[in-house]
């Protein structure tokens, strides 16, 4: 029979520290979502886009894919070549929706629910993931 042999990862001293700075910190750990940052969107609200760039850039490569569906329509290519292009740029939406999504709830949310119970963030969540469907 074999004897399976555990090892047991030894964090550093600057892991150490670092973990209990983070516990000796505020009882809400600050993040890049909850910067103290004041960009105030039209409705009042604070706004926060932690994966900025590569949002952007993920938009940008969709702009370029319906650009191109555009072309294929007026080059007359054949019909499922279209809208197999049409499902990938979905895709490619569902994916930035996700993205947002999820930072909207490790950010915004998280930090409603630490403040006051978050019960309206709470509800707009499930709102939006209902619309989302």
């Amino acid at each position: 029979m074999a004897t399976v042999k555990r090892t047991r990862k030894v964090k550093q001293a600057s892991e150490v520290e670092h973990d209990v700075a983070i516990k000796q910190s505020s009882p809400a750990v600050q993040c890049v979502h909850c910067a103290d940052q004041q960009i105030v969107d039209d409705a009042g609200k604070i706004v926060i886009q932690p994966h900025k760039k590569a949002i952007l850039n993920r938009l940008s490569r969709i702009a370029g894919q319906v650009n191109g569906v555009s072309r294929m329509v007026e080059k007359d290519r054949y019909c499922i070549d279209i809208l197999t292009q049409i499902s990938a740029v979905r895709s490619a939406l569902d994916a930035v929706s996700t993205q947002l999504l999820a930072d909207h709830t490790n950010g915004c949310v998280r930090k409603a629910v630490l403040e006051d119970g978050g019960e309206d963030a709470i509800t707009e969540l499930l709102n939006i993931i209902k619309k989302m469907r």
